[in-house]
């Protein structure tokens, strides 16, 4: 069995999988990610490897605890991945980044691939169907419009994420939801839309903490998983062990 860890700005997200089905998902804050491990190890004891992708600020030692029960694989720029990265600074291209990339490849080959992370931040990544990692786009996420919305004015309140009535909000709450939530449903399709010049065809996956709200709501058809990424940590895993 496998237990993938994604640690992401904000949280932590977990996922047991027995070759690549998915057992069991957990959602956690970072203070309590070793009680949380250990109760997940416990739960599940025929665990034998741990594999991490972190663009949050746990690194290696920070997992070192569990050396003992599970061998522990780091995913880094070091590792082999089933694309060829064409992105102008390839060590910067952020490993959450490279680890979708990954799972778009080996679940949809030989195709084009958009693929949509909305989280704090919305990525966009995009492989061709010869798996050249292109590039792609990055944009604040819902959470972040509604935090800058409220941390740069003086009087705007800060809200939690909501459906706007209306596309013409007719108050200040309104009004928010309306430019947060249309604003980034509208910078989605527009970007889908741009592709299309480009690309006559190609499947487009959506996936991150908002990305059952947003994917009712584009107009655009698409593959909605907001377990995308753990499930890549998975196959990039199986990929790794046939290709060591």
């Amino acid at each position: 069995m496998l237990l993938a860890i994604d640690v992401g700005n904000t949280r932590i997200k977990g996922a047991v999988f027995e070759s690549n089905t998915l057992l069991g998902h957990f959602v956690f804050l970072k203070k309590d990610f070793k009680k949380n491990i250990e109760n997940i190890l416990k739960e599940f004891p025929k665990v034998a490897h741990l594999v991490v992708a972190s663009v949050g600020d746990l690194e290696k030692n920070d997992f070192s605890s569990f050396n003992e029960r599970v061998k522990i694989h780091f995913i880094s720029h070091e590792n082999h991945f089933p694309f060829t990265n064409l992105y102008e600074t390839p060590k910067t291209l952020g490993i959450d980044r490279m680890v979708l990339a990954s799972g778009a490849v080996l679940r949809f080959p030989k195709q084009h691939r958009l693929i949509i992370d909305a989280g704090t931040c919305i990525t966009y990544d995009f492989v061709d169907q010869e798996d050249n990692y292109l590039g792609g786009a990055i944009s604040p996420g819902l959470r972040l419009r509604y935090e800058a919305l409220h941390n740069f004015t003086a009087k705007l309140p800060l809200l939690e994420l909501g459906s706007p009535k209306n596309i013409i909000g007719n108050s200040t709450s309104e009004s928010i939801h309306s430019g947060v939530v249309n604003g980034a449903v509208n910078e989605i399709d527009g970007f889908i839309n741009d592709y299309k010049q480009y690309y006559s065809k190609f499947t487009i996956i959506l996936t991150g903490g908002d990305a059952v709200f947003l994917a009712k709501r584009l107009k655009n058809t698409i593959f909605a998983n907001s377990n995308f990424l753990l499930e890549s940590l998975s196959h990039l895993f199986q990929y790794k062990i046939k290709n060591d």
